[in-house]
């Protein structure tokens, strides 16, 4: 659906996620709940990212700038890490190159104020 276009016109019009598909009897709940918001699935085949490298791009950052190189000790702590990592540092605090330097978050309250969003 992107078809590699990663410039939205303005804030929450694109969001980008992923996630390792794994059949757990409830993949048809997750479908149900996007077409309940009104949201259009976009997925490449398999080993074709393209419409996925904003995403791939958090998990490089994630895992190059944070992680501990010996993993974690248990999955409350990768949960509590890996949460605060992306909710709060690589969200509020991290600089992005492709904001002149302000982190999402940021950016995305400018935005908003420049178009009256506030």
């Amino acid at each position: 659906m992107l078809n590699r276009q990663f410039v939205p016109e303005q804030p929450n019009q694109v969001w980008c996620g992923d996630i390792t598909y794994l059949w757990t009897g409830g993949a048809r709940k997750f479908r149900q709940r996007l077409w309940r918001y009104r949201m259009t699935q976009s997925m490449s085949r398999r080993g074709n990212c393209w419409d996925n490298s904003p995403m791939e791009r958090v998990f490089r950052s994630l895992k190059s700038e944070w992680m501990p190189s010996i993993g974690y000790q248990s999955a409350n702590e990768a949960k509590r890490d890996v949460g605060y990592y992306l909710m709060n540092y690589y969200n509020w605090e991290r600089p992005h190159q492709f904001n002149d330097g302000l982190p999402p978050a940021k950016a995305e309250k400018l935005v908003k104020s420049v178009y009256g969003f506030c």
